[in-house]
Protein backbone atom coordinates (compact mmCIF):
# COMPACT_ATOMS: atom_id res chain seq x y z
CA UNK A 1 0.00 0.00 0.00
CA UNK A 2 1.51 3.10 -1.47
CA UNK A 3 -0.50 5.52 0.63
CA UNK A 4 -2.51 4.61 3.87
CA UNK A 5 -5.34 7.26 4.83
CA UNK A 6 -6.56 6.90 7.86
CA UNK A 7 -9.91 8.81 9.84
CA UNK A 8 -11.00 9.22 13.48
CA UNK A 9 -14.77 9.89 13.88
CA UNK A 10 -15.15 12.63 16.60
CA UNK A 11 -18.59 11.64 17.19
CA UNK A 12 -20.77 12.17 20.38
CA UNK A 13 -24.81 11.55 19.67
CA UNK A 14 -26.17 10.09 22.33
CA UNK A 15 -28.57 7.96 20.37
CA UNK A 16 -31.92 6.15 22.20
CA UNK A 17 -31.83 2.97 20.37
CA UNK A 18 -29.03 1.07 18.68
CA UNK A 19 -30.24 0.83 15.39
CA UNK A 20 -29.95 5.01 15.22
CA UNK A 21 -26.58 4.73 16.39
CA UNK A 22 -26.15 2.14 13.23
CA UNK A 23 -27.22 4.86 11.05
CA UNK A 24 -25.44 7.26 12.35
CA UNK A 25 -22.39 5.78 11.89
CA UNK A 26 -23.07 4.97 8.71
CA UNK A 27 -23.17 8.84 7.72
CA UNK A 28 -19.66 8.61 9.26
CA UNK A 29 -18.31 5.99 7.28
CA UNK A 30 -20.22 7.30 3.44
CA UNK A 31 -18.15 10.67 4.10
CA UNK A 32 -14.86 8.70 5.10
CA UNK A 33 -14.67 6.30 1.91
CA UNK A 34 -15.53 9.93 -0.43
CA UNK A 35 -12.14 11.22 1.49
CA UNK A 36 -10.47 7.39 0.66
CA UNK A 37 -10.19 6.32 3.51
CA UNK A 38 -8.39 2.84 4.39
CA UNK A 39 -9.30 2.70 7.84
CA UNK A 40 -11.76 4.11 10.68
CA UNK A 41 -11.98 4.42 13.91
CA UNK A 42 -14.91 5.64 16.20
CA UNK A 43 -15.00 6.89 20.18
CA UNK A 44 -15.61 4.43 22.90
CA UNK A 45 -18.77 2.82 23.40
CA UNK A 46 -19.85 4.82 20.11
CA UNK A 47 -22.57 2.03 19.20
CA UNK A 48 -23.94 1.59 22.59
CA UNK A 49 -23.40 4.65 24.20
CA UNK A 50 -22.60 5.13 27.97
CA UNK A 51 -25.06 4.08 30.68
CA UNK A 52 -25.39 6.10 33.84
CA UNK A 53 -25.84 2.93 35.97
CA UNK A 54 -24.18 0.16 34.15
CA UNK A 55 -23.15 -0.87 30.59
CA UNK A 56 -25.53 -1.40 27.90
CA UNK A 57 -26.36 -4.80 26.62
CA UNK A 58 -23.97 -6.20 23.77
CA UNK A 59 -25.45 -6.04 20.18
CA UNK A 60 -25.47 -8.60 18.17
CA UNK A 61 -24.29 -9.75 14.60
CA UNK A 62 -27.72 -8.96 13.08
CA UNK A 63 -28.06 -6.09 14.46
CA UNK A 64 -24.84 -4.90 13.28
CA UNK A 65 -24.55 -6.48 9.76
CA UNK A 66 -25.13 -3.36 8.06
CA UNK A 67 -21.54 -1.73 9.23
CA UNK A 68 -20.38 -5.11 7.62
CA UNK A 69 -22.20 -4.59 4.69
CA UNK A 70 -20.85 -0.62 4.65
CA UNK A 71 -17.32 -1.91 5.18
CA UNK A 72 -17.43 -4.57 2.37
CA UNK A 73 -19.06 -2.16 -0.15
CA UNK A 74 -16.74 0.69 0.99
CA UNK A 75 -13.73 -1.00 1.04
CA UNK A 76 -13.04 0.12 4.25
CA UNK A 77 -11.70 -0.86 7.87
CA UNK A 78 -14.02 -0.04 10.46
CA UNK A 79 -13.53 0.07 14.43
CA UNK A 80 -16.19 0.71 16.53
CA UNK A 81 -16.67 0.93 19.99
CA UNK A 82 -19.09 -1.23 22.49
CA UNK A 83 -19.93 -3.57 24.84
CA UNK A 84 -19.20 -7.42 25.50
CA UNK A 85 -20.20 -10.28 27.83
CA UNK A 86 -17.42 -11.95 29.16
CA UNK A 87 -17.63 -14.84 32.16
CA UNK A 88 -21.40 -13.16 32.28
CA UNK A 89 -19.86 -9.54 33.04
CA UNK A 90 -20.42 -6.71 30.36
CA UNK A 91 -17.06 -4.51 29.51
CA UNK A 92 -16.03 -2.07 27.56
CA UNK A 93 -15.17 -3.70 23.84
CA UNK A 94 -14.09 -2.90 20.36
CA UNK A 95 -15.50 -4.48 17.18
CA UNK A 96 -13.54 -4.94 13.90
CA UNK A 97 -15.30 -4.15 10.18
CA UNK A 98 -12.96 -5.25 7.47
CA UNK A 99 -13.85 -5.94 3.88
CA UNK A 100 -11.34 -9.11 3.75
CA UNK A 101 -13.32 -10.93 6.85
CA UNK A 102 -17.47 -11.61 6.28
CA UNK A 103 -17.40 -11.91 10.04
CA UNK A 104 -17.35 -9.71 13.24
CA UNK A 105 -14.22 -9.47 15.32
CA UNK A 106 -15.05 -8.23 18.81
CA UNK A 107 -12.10 -7.41 21.09
CA UNK A 108 -11.47 -6.17 24.82
CA UNK A 109 -10.74 -2.34 24.71
CA UNK A 110 -7.81 -2.43 26.55
CA UNK A 111 -5.68 0.59 26.52
CA UNK A 112 -6.01 0.99 22.52
CA UNK A 113 -4.67 -1.28 19.26
CA UNK A 114 -1.79 -1.83 17.31
CA UNK A 115 -2.63 -2.04 13.53
CA UNK A 116 -0.79 -3.06 10.71
CA UNK A 117 -2.07 -1.39 6.97
CA UNK A 118 -4.40 -4.27 5.36
CA UNK A 119 -4.55 -6.37 8.37
CA UNK A 120 -7.42 -8.64 9.32
CA UNK A 121 -7.31 -8.29 12.96
CA UNK A 122 -6.40 -5.77 15.90
CA UNK A 123 -3.66 -6.41 18.74
CA UNK A 124 -4.84 -5.10 21.51
CA UNK A 125 -2.31 -3.18 23.39
CA UNK A 126 -2.12 -3.03 27.64
CA UNK A 127 -0.41 0.60 27.87
CA UNK A 128 0.02 0.30 31.55
CA UNK A 129 2.48 -2.50 30.91
CA UNK A 130 6.62 -1.67 30.91
CA UNK A 131 6.80 -3.42 27.55
CA UNK A 132 3.29 -3.25 25.93
CA UNK A 133 2.60 -5.77 23.21
CA UNK A 134 2.72 -3.90 20.06
CA UNK A 135 2.97 -5.71 16.61
CA UNK A 136 6.65 -4.74 15.70
CA UNK A 137 4.90 -4.48 11.99
CA UNK A 138 2.54 -2.24 13.26
CA UNK A 139 2.28 1.27 11.73
CA UNK A 140 -0.63 2.72 13.83
CA UNK A 141 -1.53 3.27 17.63
CA UNK A 142 -5.55 3.45 18.06
CA UNK A 143 -7.01 5.26 21.60
CA UNK A 144 -10.93 5.38 21.49
CA UNK A 145 -12.09 7.15 24.40
CA UNK A 146 -15.11 9.55 25.37
CA UNK A 147 -13.66 11.97 27.84
CA UNK A 148 -13.65 15.43 29.28
CA UNK A 149 -11.44 18.11 29.28
CA UNK A 150 -9.52 17.38 32.13
CA UNK A 151 -9.23 13.52 31.37
CA UNK A 152 -8.64 14.56 27.97
CA UNK A 153 -5.02 16.81 28.73
CA UNK A 154 -3.81 13.43 30.35
CA UNK A 155 -4.46 11.72 27.65
CA UNK A 156 -3.00 13.69 25.05
CA UNK A 157 0.27 13.66 27.36
CA UNK A 158 -0.06 10.12 27.54
CA UNK A 159 -0.49 9.20 24.03
CA UNK A 160 2.37 11.92 22.59
CA UNK A 161 5.02 10.22 24.71
CA UNK A 162 3.67 6.76 23.67
CA UNK A 163 4.40 8.16 20.18
CA UNK A 164 7.84 9.23 20.74
CA UNK A 165 8.86 6.07 23.27
CA UNK A 166 7.41 3.37 20.95
CA UNK A 167 8.42 5.30 17.36
CA UNK A 168 4.53 4.74 16.19
CA UNK A 169 1.85 7.13 15.13
CA UNK A 170 -0.88 7.53 17.26
CA UNK A 171 -4.55 8.47 16.17
CA UNK A 172 -7.27 9.10 19.37
CA UNK A 173 -11.04 9.30 18.55
CA UNK A 174 -12.27 11.10 21.09
CA UNK A 175 -15.85 11.76 21.40
CA UNK A 176 -16.13 14.96 23.15
CA UNK A 177 -13.75 16.40 21.03
CA UNK A 178 -9.80 17.45 20.68
CA UNK A 179 -9.38 13.85 18.76
CA UNK A 180 -5.61 14.18 17.02
CA UNK A 181 -3.25 12.42 15.54
CA UNK A 182 0.82 11.86 16.42
CA UNK A 183 3.30 11.16 14.11
CA UNK A 184 6.28 8.29 15.44
CA UNK A 185 7.81 11.12 16.62
CA UNK A 186 5.64 12.11 18.69
CA UNK A 187 4.83 15.15 16.47
CA UNK A 188 1.31 16.66 16.97
CA UNK A 189 -0.13 16.31 12.97
CA UNK A 190 -4.02 17.52 13.40
CA UNK A 191 -6.13 18.33 16.11
CA UNK A 192 -9.19 19.06 16.21
CA UNK A 193 -11.78 21.24 18.31
CA UNK A 194 -15.38 20.21 19.05
CA UNK A 195 -18.33 19.13 17.33
CA UNK A 196 -19.12 16.17 15.10
CA UNK A 197 -16.39 15.55 12.06
CA UNK A 198 -13.64 13.44 10.61
CA UNK A 199 -10.27 14.17 11.71
CA UNK A 200 -7.90 12.31 8.09
CA UNK A 201 -4.41 11.10 8.60
CA UNK A 202 -2.47 10.34 5.29
CA UNK A 203 0.62 8.31 4.88
CA UNK A 204 2.99 8.75 2.35
CA UNK A 205 6.33 9.07 1.07
CA UNK A 206 6.26 12.72 3.23
CA UNK A 207 5.68 11.02 6.21
CA UNK A 208 1.86 12.58 7.67
CA UNK A 209 -0.30 15.04 6.92
CA UNK A 210 -3.85 15.80 8.58
CA UNK A 211 -7.03 17.40 7.89
CA UNK A 212 -10.42 18.23 9.70
CA UNK A 213 -13.48 17.51 7.80
CA UNK A 214 -16.70 18.87 9.08
CA UNK A 215 -19.85 16.90 9.19
CA UNK A 216 -22.29 19.77 10.26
Amino acid sequence: MSRWNIAAAQYARQHHNLDDHVEHHLRFIDEAARQACNLLVFPELSLTGPDETALPAPPDDVQLAPLLHAAHSRNITVIAGLTLLQQGQRLKGLALFTPHLDTIRRYPQGSGASLIPGDKRLTIVDAQSDSPNIDPQATLFTSCQAVGESRWRQSVNTLQRFAHKYAIAVLMANARGGSALWDERGQLIVGADKGELLLTGSLGRQGWQGDIIPLG
